[in-house]
């Protein structure tokens, strides 16, 4: 057992170690693994993780589709606008976003300027084979879902294509390859993740 330990902290010494600058903003269709992955890119990194709907929960004592049901969408997207330009503001992590929250102008511009957009970008199939057996989207309460997220996805592609940072999903990968490519792709950018010095 000791061995097994030496070994995991010659590992944790050899790897490098992160610093990250900006709070990455995992954006994406439903089903495509942003707070998956991102719970994952946030562990392997050792910063915070945060989740737009969970904070939009908490703060309202309602699931999400609780809200739309009572509030409305249109209430729903204030509301979460205010909680990501919030979450922006508190220390750099990781912060899961909901599928239609990239849409708004706002919050692009929000998130343009004050970290750094990542886009969990995966096929209709692949996420079909993931939502369609959930009963918690309300935008797919509908009489044919898998034709409303066909057009979900038509519409919003275009507007996820102007991420900082587009990675593809492959359904072959793990939570963890898929944190790791997403840890790959931020590398790229000094601006957002650097090595620590120490």
């Amino acid at each position: 057992m000791s061995e097994i330990k030496q070994t995991m902290a010659d590992n944790a010494a050899t790897s490098p170690r992160y610093r990250l600058k900006k709070t990455v903003v995992m954006v994406g269709m439903m089903g495509a693994g942003k707070t998956a992955v991102g719970r994952a890119v946030a562990s392997k990194l050792g910063v915070r993780f945060l989740d737009s709907d969970a904070e939009i929960e908490t703060a309202a004592n309602l699931t999400v589709p609780e809200i739309f049901e009572r509030d409305g969408e249109r209430f729903f997207r204030k509301r979460e606008s205010e909680v990501i330009a919030r979450l922006l503001d508190n220390e750099r992590g990781i912060l899961s976003t909901g599928g239609g929250a990239f849409l708004a102008e706002v919050n692009r511009q929000t998130i343009s300027e004050r970290g750094v957009s990542v886009w969990l970008n995966a096929d209709l199939d692949l996420l079909w084979q993931r939502v369609r057996h959930k009963d918690t989207r309300p935008l797919l309460r509908t009489a044919n879902p898998r034709e409303t997220l066909a057009q979900l996805y038509a519409e919003r592609v275009p507007v996820y294509a102007l991420a900082d940072i587009c990675v593809p999903c492959d359904p072959k990968l793990t939570i963890d390859a898929m944190a790791l490519r997403v840890i790959e792709a931020l590398k790229a950018r000094s601006d957002v993740l650097g090595i620590c010095d120490d």
